[in-house]
């Protein structure tokens, strides 16, 4: 797991050379103009399409919805998807739902585009278009690599140019290259039980991603919340016993995290927050804020697998999981 979270600059690099390939997909997408996107994705790559979703939505001005394979799959169901733009996201492009639900998609009108780490994989195959994400072979469990390559892989194929992504390699490595901060935060939660995170905006899906991580890597109950549910209710189950990690994103996400931070702050919560200048710090000279939660994501990455080991457990093996989920 640590060397992939190092190999992140790198395969971010390399995929931005991609970037004519993919903007080829693009262009035929946009041809078509859809009228409508979904997305269909499990686990991490959820987190990946959740990001896609805001970006569909702040940037090409459609609405777009995080589709439910089993109401295709097991409820067999055949909506009516012409003028539909269907995403299928998925790391190994293995999953037998995922790839049951693109497919039926496509027998329904949509168009349909696989972004993927496997380009043979049976999800690209069934895909009209597909994307490499190019982030090669992901031998930890935890997916690291795979998600922040998928991040920009979307980035480009929803319109993002690879000049405008120009210095994300480097900020990614200036990120990484913060590592102190990484055992301090991690000494504060070896010990923790239950943990939330949150964010609002782009920040929710890292929010999303790092309690992930924090599960399966080092068996700690985390929650994830946008900080606006937050205040719904579950502020409520927050004191000194229950830590939050907050994400502050560089735009009106990050602006509407702040006050809650300092509401939590005064009431004794034990509150962590990661972005510019803050307890666990990124670095995000010259990237665009659309482009944040691939560079948020990294140190939180950093502490899931410090904390596990500092809990003597194998980052690169949780117990119970394996490297493709089969599901239908």
């Amino acid at each position: 797991m640590g060397a992939e979270i190092a190999e992140q600059p790198s395969i971010l690099a390399s995929l931005l050379t991609t970037a004519d390939a993919i903007a080829e997909v693009t262009e035929v997408v946009r041809a078509r103009a859809p009228r409508f996107v979904l997305l269909a994705a499990r686990g991490t790559s959820d987190h990946a399409a959740l990001y896609a979703k805001y970006l569909i939505e702040t940037r090409l001005g459609l609405p777009a919805g995080l589709a439910s394979p089993s109401t295709m799959t097991l409820y067999g169901s055949r909506p009516d998807l012409r003028d539909v733009l269907f995403l299928g996201v998925s790391q190994s492009g293995a999953s037998p739902d995922l790839v049951d639900s693109l497919t039926v998609a496509g027998e329904c009108g949509a168009t349909t585009v696989a972004v993927t780490n496997d380009p043979g994989s049976a999800l690209a195959s069934a895909a009209e278009f597909s994307v490499d994400v190019r982030a090669g072979a992901e031998n930890a469990v935890a997916a690291t690599k795979t998600y922040t390559a998928e991040l920009l892989a979307l980035y480009l194929l929803l319109g993002g140019s690879a000049s405008d992504a120009a210095a994300l390699p480097d900020a990614a490595a200036a990120t990484l290259a913060r590592e102190d901060a990484i055992p301090v935060a991690a000494a504060r939660y070896r010990f923790a039980e239950r943990l939330v995170t949150t964010g609002r905006g782009f920040g929710y899906p890292t929010a999303r991603e790092a309690a992930l991580k924090l599960m399966e890597t080092s068996y700690l109950s985390a929650q994830a919340f946008s900080t606006a549910d937050l205040l719904h209710g579950p502020l409520a189950m927050i004191d000194s016993g229950v830590p939050v990690i907050a994400v502050a994103t560089p735009d009106a996400g990050g602006d509407a995290v702040t006050p809650v931070v300092s509401q939590l702050r005064t009431s004794g919560a034990d509150v962590l927050v990661v972005g510019e200048g803050q307890e666990l710090p990124v670095v995000r000279d010259g990237v665009p804020a659309a482009l944040a939660p691939v560079l948020d994501i990294l140190p939180l990455q950093r502490l899931a697998r410090q904390i596990a080991l500092d809990r003597g457990e194998n980052p690169d093996r949780p117990r119970g999981l394996s490297k493709v989920t089969h599901t239908r």
